[in-house]
């Protein structure tokens, strides 16, 4: 009986990508030779996930606005999503400073900006200079649509996949056959999602395992007070913020937590987001959150509501003015926060996101000098760990809370599907028993928005 329990327990994702973590910092530490080779594990792992990102955001946006029965809906979907986007991104930014205020996590490294090699940060200060707010919103548009989806470019899919669904609504049944089409292509490319999770573990060992080998523990200890700050605030974060809007929709934050346990490990394991955008597309729906809700809404947070990039913003700008001793009145702070509301979108699809912003964001208030970088070089990578983890979960209570505002939330479903996860139901198991991609509680009936 207790073998069988362990091999369940074993065959569950989560617990495997946990294993593979776990072995990833014993071989990065021990061995540090063979953890220094074994980036590509991590580094094919995401780009499998890549691959399939353009036609999943671009069949899942088509689909859902292209059915539904009114455009204004679509409309109203985007204007609530940013505006709760733009609310739980200043509360984190709020929370970060309030926190590295009291904990000052710098004070006492006295270091002299004159003395540091900026060298190191070249590329991502070039790159902050490149990407402004004016570039972000001229790159929404693409040169070319089968550009944007040969690079994988995020915010230009979504741009046409919006327009082309709007058209294809607009023909009324005419599009029906087309829509159908992308939909069945839809399922399909799930499909390919849950072969690809197979390997998700062997991605977070070699991940993992890189890290430690070329940081080591060391650095850990070193920047003990930032990492330990960072943390806590995330916790925090999640906990308070996200667990009292969690309360407000009538779901429990733990059993979501709990629900998504894979992709967070994964996520932990691999420090990118983009690991598990397909599969949080299929849990979500699953969870009983229309279509064209999780179509828009999540594939645009992971632009836009970036809770996680926030809290590092702020916690790693002042833990580079404390370590260099420059003092920052509430008004420059206020500036400071107010800069990072544009520069965290600003930076959006760049290589090295968060650490690009952070430059954008030093060069553009001229208090801290973006050479301070150089300070975090050793440690950003396990601070990325914590800030993507917070944007998962983040964009996860975003998609419930835009589908609960607007109606398109069926609580019995999301209810049952939280206490199902509480009791081990994995979620590969529950994708494999569906033969239509849907949702297993896809037959309860969704109570439409009533103005």
């Amino acid at each position: 009986m207790r073998v069988s329990k362990i091999g369940k327990s074993l065959s569950r994702l989560y617990v495997q990508v946990l294993i593979g973590i776990i072995a990833g910092v014993l071989v990065g530490h021990f061995y540090p030779d063979i953890g220094s080779q074994l980036k590509p594990l991590g580094d094919l792992f995401i780009k499998l996930i890549r691959m399939l990102l353009a036609p999943i955001i671009f069949a899942s946006v088509v689909v859902g606005i292209a059915r539904m029965n009114d455009l204004h809906e679509a409309g109203r979907v985007g204007v609530k999503a940013v505006l709760y986007f733009e609310v739980a991104s200043t509360i984190a930014l709020a929370v970060g400073l309030v926190i590295v205020n009291l904990i000052r996590p710098g004070s006492g490294m006295n270091i002299d900006p004159a003395q540091i090699d900026s060298s190191t940060v070249a590329t991502y200060t070039h790159a902050a200079q490149e990407h402004g707010l004016l570039e972000f919103f001229m790159s929404i548009v693409p040169n070319s649509i089968v550009g944007a989806f040969a690079n994988g470019e995020i915010l230009p899919i979504i741009f046409f996949s919006v327009l082309l669904a709007i058209s294809l609504a607009r023909l009324g049944p005419r599009a029906t056959p087309f829509v159908d089409m992308l939909d069945m292509f839809l399922q399909g490319m799930f499909g390919v999602v849950r072969i690809v999770m197979y390997v998700a573990p062997i991605g977070a060992f070699g991940g993992m395992a890189f890290t430690i080998a070329k940081y080591g523990i060391g650095t850990l200890a070193s920047y003990g007070q930032l990492m330990l700050c960072l943390y806590l605030t995330s916790i925090l974060f999640v906990a308070l913020v996200l667990g009292l809007i969690m309360r407000m929709c009538g779901l429990s934050l733990w059993k979501y937590l709990r629900y998504i346990r894979d992709e967070i490990f994964i996520t932990l394991g691999t420090a990118s987001t983009e690991a598990v955008l397909p599969q949080m597309l299929i849990k979500m729906e699953e969870l009983g959150c229309s279509r064209p809700v999780v179509g828009m809404v999540l594939p645009t947070g992971y632009t836009f509501n970036a809770d996680g990039t926030a809290i590092y913003l702020t916690m790693a700008s002042l833990f580079i003015a404390q370590a260099m001793n420059i003092h920052l009145s509430i008004w420059d702070q206020l500036q400071l926060l107010g800069v990072m509301l544009l520069t965290s979108k600003g930076s959006a699809g760049v290589t090295g996101a968060g650490f690009v912003a952070l430059a954008g964001t030093l060069a553009t208030v001229h208090k801290i000098p973006v050479s301070g970088l150089v300070l975090l070089v050793g440690v950003v990578r396990f601070l990325n760990e914590a800030r993507a983890v917070t944007n998962l979960i983040g964009n996860g209570v975003a998609t419930i809370v835009v589908a609960r505002w607007e109606g398109a939330l069926d609580m019995n479903c999301a209810r049952s599907m939280l206490n199902h996860s509480n009791t081990g139901i994995d979620a590969l198991q529950l994708n494999d028993e569906s033969t239509s991609g849907q949702a297993p509680c896809k037959d309860a009936v969704i109570q439409p928005h009533t103005h």
